[in-house]
């Protein structure tokens, strides 16, 4: 039984290394012939990196391209990219590869660890398949925390942008202007709002309506506040109605609302704080105050017996 499922792993090995250089050294060399003066659709719209980090983007590239992927499953992918700020156009492709090489590294780690736990190759069989699942699973919350991150920054960078618009509209600005001046202030303080407001100035100007361009920016966005104010700038293009006015009214109701928000959170501190006080901190206290009390207590119990 041992035996063959030693011979099963290594053929399985020898396939995946066989498949791994049909991939990554056979079928590059036959397209460089004719399509070396075509740049890599890695380099289309993707910021700079250091080599190494080019180099493993270019590695996960070709991993993820070969990797079958349901239509709805990778259009979810690929809005929960855009939505943790990677827009460039083989994102999604780096992003499967590293769900592939994660998925590899843990199933091949696992079986290791097994194996030197107990030396025995068909107790490798199941931490493997548990590593491959939680490896390929992995890179999917990850993403999901980075992109909800980034939501949480451009909310907490919406009062600012507010008043930059309000006060290049007073000085007479229309919103394209407004909106491309407010991009460059934010620039080093919130990046991530600068880099979408430059996104919507794109748009606009590639002959996007507005409107388009603003329920664009929401759909990016992904965040309940800056749809709002998203709204709030199509209506105010719609009817007509005075901007300045409007987005002063909305950055107050912004600031009241996140120290209403902050207000519930220190309110809540205190009962969430039971819990670790009742199980962590109590008996720690009880243990000090009591310990030698109970100590000395069964000494003199056990001299009493004893006499």
């Amino acid at each position: 039984m041992t035996a063959g499922l030693l011979i099963a792993f290594f053929l399985f090995t020898l396939a995946a290394i066989g498949a791994a250089g049909y991939v990554f050294v056979l079928r590059p060399s036959r397209a460089e012939g004719d399509d070396a003066q075509i740049p890599a659709p890695l380099a289309l719209g993707q910021p700079d990196m250091p080599t190494a980090q080019a180099a493993a983007a270019d590695l996960f590239r070709r991993m993820g391209e070969v990797m079958p992927a349901r239509s709805n499953q990778a259009a979810a992918a690929r809005q929960q990219l855009i939505a943790a700020g990677y827009r460039w156009p083989s994102a999604l492709s780096i992003f499967l590869g590293i769900k592939c090489a994660s998925a590899l590294m843990l199933a091949v780690a696992a079986a290791v660890a097994a194996v030197i736990y107990r030396p025995d190759a068909s107790y490798a069989l199941l931490p493997a398949i548990c590593g491959l699942g939680f490896g390929y699973l992995l890179p999917d919350r990850v993403l999901e925390r980075l992109a909800q991150r980034r939501v949480d920054r451009l909310r907490r960078a919406l009062p600012a942008a507010l008043d930059l618009m309000v006060l290049a509209i007073e000085a007479g600005q229309g919103l394209d202007a407004a909106i491309l001046d407010t991009s460059r202030g934010l620039r080093v303080t919130h990046p991530d709002l600068a880099s979408e407001f430059t996104q919507l100035q794109l748009e606009l100007k590639a002959n996007t309506t507005r409107t388009e361009a603003l329920r664009n920016f929401a759909e990016r966005s992904r965040d309940l506040e800056l749809r709002k104010f998203a709204n709030l700038l199509i209506d105010t293009d719609r009817f007509g109605t005075s901007l300045g006015p409007a987005l002063k009214t909305h950055a107050r109701y912004l600031r009241i609302r996140f120290r209403q928000l902050a207000q519930e959170k220190a309110r809540k501190v205190s009962v969430k704080l039971i819990f670790p006080v009742f199980f962590l901190i109590f008996p720690s206290v009880i243990l000090v105050t009591l310990g030698p009390a109970v100590i000395l207590i069964f000494t003199q119990m056990k001299n009493l017996m004893g006499q």
